[in-house]
């Protein structure tokens, strides 16, 4: 047998999923071994093997030796939303929102945006999988439109990519209903109403949704997962990453295409060389809203972005303050952080931006 897979059971907006597989039971690359439990979506398993493990959090699942890049299909559906659906796609940015759910909407005078931005410093797979292969994500964008009446798009990506608009453009081929348009290279550019706020010249409030503005915002890698649930049959059993940091490969990144969901994050760390002498964290996510991971047992998600092994953190045995902001790290993230430090917490204090949102911070006006 070979290695083992780790499959949380939440890795989307909602409840955790209800396995329906036995520990024991054998599977295969594709089926289903998770069903959502109310608003969620649902789990494949990326592998064929036996398995190992079920608790209350995942599901364990030990290789077989042999494996094929041949997949269960999902079942043949009538609707874009029922293919997406099945397929168990989730926001590949990091949201995890079951992409679903956005697709019931019914925006006839509306819009599709397609967040290409890749707002996070130093990931680079979104952009390189646009450059490489742009239909994925404008075929994505398509489906989108024709499942949700939309008769206009969007495609948001930052100014500074210019093989990757060219490549789109390319594959646009003069389509006047999908419009690319570039923006400024600044953080938080990805954030939705950022984007907004940049296509539209319009602020939404914190409270309010993209749907306020007949908008259905979705990231690109999310988009290509579209266009194989439909086209493929395909379910969500991989994923892109970048992997970057502290490598003995180098300091420029890594991108690994079709990452077998479940695989662990020292196997990646691996195909890059290891790490380059002594290291301060596994970040997972990017570095700004990223967090702390375990080398020997932090697994590819759904939402997973990236991987960064950051230098050594620096001591700081003084006093220092904390300051929280919506669109950085939260309070207990930037604790945890200064602990590491061997600092002294004296205070934290919210950035003046910040409004409290159903329990989570939002910024009034993004990057503004």
């Amino acid at each position: 047998m070979g290695a083992y897979y780790y499959f949380p059971l939440k890795m989307h907006v909602g409840a955790p999923d209800v396995p329906t597989v036995k520990e024991g039971q054998l599977v295969k690359r594709g089926e289903c071994i998770a069903d959502p439990n109310g608003l969620g979506a649902k789990i494949h398993s990326s592998i064929s093997g036996t398995v190992s493990k079920i608790t209350a959090n995942e599901i364990v699942i030990q290789a077989d030796e042999a494996q094929s890049e041949d997949y269960v299909k999902i079942k043949q559906c009538e609707s874009i939303v029922d293919s997406v659906y099945e397929a168990g796609i989730v926001g590949a940015g990091g949201a995890g929102f079951p992409t679903h759910v956005k697709l019931k909407a019914q925006i006839p005078d509306g819009y599709i945006v397609a967040n290409c931005v890749e707002c996070e410093p130093v990931l680079h797979h979104n952009i390189k999988r646009i450059e490489e292969n742009p239909e994925l994500v404008v075929k994505g964008i398509r489906y989108a439109m024709q499942t949700t009446g939309a008769k206009k798009a969007y495609i948001a990506i930052k100014a500074k990519h210019p093989e990757a608009i060219a490549s789109l453009e390319k594959c646009l081929n003069g389509d006047s209903s999908i419009e690319i348009k570039k923006l400024r290279d600044m953080y938080p550019m990805g954030e939705e109403r950022a984007i907004i706020h940049e296509i539209f010249g319009m602020w939404l409030e914190p409270t309010q949704l993209p749907l306020d503005a007949k908008c259905v915002v979705l990231n690109g890698e999310t988009l290509a997962n579209i266009t194989m649930a439909v086209e493929e049959r395909k379910p969500v059993i991989d994923k892109d990453i970048t992997v970057i940091g502290k490598l003995k490969s180098g300091k420029e990144p890594n991108v690994f295409f079709d990452v077998p969901v479940g695989s662990s994050i020292k196997s990646l760390i691996e195909k890059c060389g290891g790490i380059d002498g002594e290291y301060g964290e596994i970040v997972i996510g990017g570095p700004y809203t990223g967090k702390s991971g375990e080398l020997e047992n932090s697994t590819v998600t759904k939402i997973s972005g990236g991987v960064i092994v950051t230098i050594s953190l620096p001591e700081y045995k003084g006093k220092l303050g904390l300051l929280v902001c919506a669109c950085g790290a939260n309070e207990e993230r930037l604790r945890e952080i200064a602990e590491k430090m061997n600092s002294d917490i004296v205070t934290a204090v919210e950035c003046k931006n910040v409004e409290h949102v159903k329990g989570a911070l939002k910024c009034k006006t993004p990057g503004e």
